[in-house]
């Protein structure tokens, strides 16, 4: 009975969390409501079972990294890192050490060629479907719609650093 409302509770979660007001002085990871504001909103589920419905929400996660935990993906090798800007701007102003340049132009039909084509044409190595990926380019509005294309093909872990080029270089001057 638990699982029954559990299920019919999870297709109410995400539109909840999206649609919910937030009171003042609340803290709110990428700015929805959390699952612990609607305990009391919600008859028929305990505090258990909407943590239990929570882990299967399609809210989605963050997307966003930061400078700090780039710099940790980067030295780990934990995520492929794409920056899709046009190659006369990685030229001209300069590259995140480690990133494969895919313009934008091209992440579409780049994240569909097989591994090889893909690391001929690109100079790294292709990232699996399961492969944490991050999209960069100047100022984060082009890595933002890279991560839209990816997402709809089916890549799982993508993110964009919003800062970009530019909020790199500004962290690195202060090293």
């Amino acid at each position: 009975m638990a699982l029954r409302r559990c299920w019919r509770f999870a297709g109410v979660v995400p539109r909840l969390l999206w649609n919910s007001t937030v009171r003042p002085g609340a803290s709110v990871p990428g700015g929805r409501s959390s699952v612990s504001s609607l305990v009391n909103t919600h008859r028929g589920c305990n505090t258990t079972e909407l943590l239990m419905c929570s882990r299967f929400s399609s809210a989605p996660p963050s997307t966003d990294v930061t400078y700090e935990q780039l710099k940790q993906l980067l030295a780990g090798r934990k995520a492929v890192v794409i920056d899709v800007r046009e190659p006369w701007e990685l030229r001209e102003y300069g590259f995140i050490p480690g990133s494969i340049n895919v313009p934008l132009g091209q992440v579409n039909t780049a994240l569909q060629l097989g591994p090889e084509e893909f690391e001929e044409k690109y100079g790294g190595e292709m990232p699996q479907q399961t492969d944490n990926i991050v999209f960069t380019c100047l100022a984060g509005v082009r890595s933002k719609n890279a991560l839209d294309a990816a997402a709809s093909l089916g890549y799982k872990d993508v993110q964009h650093y919003p800062g970009g080029w530019q909020d790199w270089v500004k962290n690195e001057q202060h090293k």
